[in-house]
């Protein structure tokens, strides 16, 4: 009898474990894809989404597909075959998913677009990210203030500088940062000597450096002799760092070459020394360890089967539905405010920025 009562409490205890191993199981399949370690804010993202997962018992799976669509449509087939619940994706490309996520929705696996909109497909679940148009406005409303235009200043030089044409959100900076300085070039205080506008024309593939430094030169050569250039639209840190190094390249930021007013986005470390130094103007913080924070909870309601928290159910139609989201705000970063906001919010240390 003792003997049958041992047996029996083993064969509860083992089942016991192999349903607390099923669970756990069930909890560490979280796939994460990221585009790039090329811009640092992706490495921030990937590293605080991981962080975030593993405090709740996650052992995601962290990809980044070197800015490569055929490497980041692999990574997730790869996670969909190991039994991914939850696939978070920051796309490359957001067009170029529809195929792969057809085949997770089949096997019942949830998806949160990440920062970027994935396009033309109903299979994906909730969108996480920044309010992408507001970013915009910011750095709209940037050039519009350092240069005086309400004041009535002008008329100025300005370039027009947009994301990449395959991300999403380069759509909403650039509509956004128009929507302030429209009037503005309508009226003729602000001037494009290049006559370079739309995204079909000042859009940068891949938010790539050397190609807004090539574009930069181009445009400076051809259309600046004699000429000032009074302000610079770059939509991230990445391409103001660029259009410096050409500006830089032709005397821009020495003697009485004043340098222009120049935005950006990421808050990137080299970006924010050069705000120091007084080079680029501005940039846009972004903090990734609230996107993350949203993102994960996110996770962990659908793992749980509880309401997923959203703010915005109108906004983001990605050419098959409106897809569920949750904005965070972006804020302003100058040379005036870069200590509170980055500083004593712990997102840098001081000696990091030196």
């Amino acid at each position: 009898m003792k003997l049958h009562q041992v047996l029996m409490a083993g064969a509860a205890l083992a089942i016991g474990l192999a349903g607390s191993a099923a669970l756990a199981q069930e909890k560490t399949a979280i796939g994460v894809a990221m585009p790039d370690k090329t811009v640092a804010r992706w490495i921030d993202d990937g590293n605080n989404i991981v962080k975030q997962l593993q405090d709740k018992g996650y052992a995601p799976d962290l990809q980044y597909a070197d800015d490569d669509i055929p490497t980041q449509v692999s990574q997730i087939e790869n996670m969909v075959t190991k039994g991914a619940k939850v696939l978070v994706v920051a796309a490359i490309d957001g067009t170029t998913l529809s195929d792969i996520l057809a085949q997770a929705h089949d096997k019942g696996i949830k998806v949160i677009s990440y920062d970027r909109l994935i396009r033309d497909t109903a299979n994906i679940d909730y969108y996480a990210t920044f309010d992408n148009f507001q970013v915009g406005v910011i750095q709209g409303t940037s050039i519009e203030q350092s240069l005086g235009l309400k004041d009535g200043k002008g008329p100025f030089n300005i370039e027009l500088f947009g994301g990449s044409p395959d991300d999403n959100n380069a759509f909403f900076f650039y509509n956004g940062a128009l929507s302030v300085l429209q009037p503005y070039i309508d009226s003729g205080k602000l001037v494009v000597a290049s006559s370079q506008t739309g995204m079909d024309k000042v859009g940068t593939l891949r938010w790539d450096a050397a190609t807004a430094q090539s574009r930069m030169d181009n445009i400076l050569s051809a259309f600046y002799t004699g000429k000032h250039v009074d302000a610079v639209l770059a939509p991230n840190d990445v391409i103001a760092r660029g259009v410096i190094s050409s500006l830089k390249g032709v005397g821009y930021g020495s003697g009485d070459l004043k340098m222009p007013v120049i935005t950006g986005q990421d808050a990137e470390a080299p970006s924010i020394k050069s705000i120091i130094a007084g080079e680029q103007t501005s940039t846009v913080f972004k903090d990734t360890r609230d996107l993350a924070k949203v993102t994960v909870d996110m996770v962990d309601a659908m793992a749980a089967g509880k309401e997923v928290t959203v703010n915005d159910t109108k906004s983001y139609n990605n050419g098959v539905k409106v897809v569920p989201s949750y904005l965070l705000k972006p804020v302003l970063v100058t040379k005036d405010n870069y200590q509170q906001v980055l500083i004593d919010s712990g997102y840098y240390k001081a000696d990091q920025l030196k």
